[in-house]
């Protein structure tokens, strides 16, 4: 499968607009494309022309550069990530460095319970052994 799925999100899209019009027009294929026409002519008449559009397209970049420029600053100023970085990685590498040792110690003493109550087993099965493995009927 190919890694770009627009293709696929357009089809889609096309056949829920397909299935919207359908449904409103009652099952009627030619009142679907009448309304589908008539809701396209609508939507041309709201886009801007010619001139226009062009100085449309570029206040709207002018306002979403200004935001995303605001955004960015606010983020930086509020957390000041350029000094807080080093710092949060040597917390993170006491407190990863702390966790690994607990997590070693509470490890080694599962396993050594786990130890002692396999040995114990072991011993109390081989002095009460009665059975195929030890001989005794």
């Amino acid at each position: 499968m190919s890694k770009n799925r627009m293709p696929l999100y357009l089809v889609l899209a096309g056949a829920g607009a397909g299935g919207y019009y359908l449904y409103r027009s009652g099952g009627n294929v030619d009142g679907a494309k009448k309304e589908m026409k008539i809701d396209a002519e609508k939507a041309r008449e709201k886009l801007p022309h010619g001139n226009n559009a062009q100085q449309a397209g570029a206040n709207f970049g002018k306002e979403a550069g200004a935001n995303i420029d605001e955004a960015v600053n606010n983020a930086r100023s509020k957390f000041k990530l350029d000094e807080r970085i080093p710092e949060a990685a040597e917390d993170g590498k006491k407190k990863f460095s702390d966790l690994s040792q607990e997590a070693r110690n509470k490890l080694n003493e599962g396993i050594d319970k786990m130890d002692r109550t396999v040995e114990q087993k072991a011993a109390e099965a081989k002095g009460t052994a009665s059975g195929w493995f030890s001989g005794k009927k």
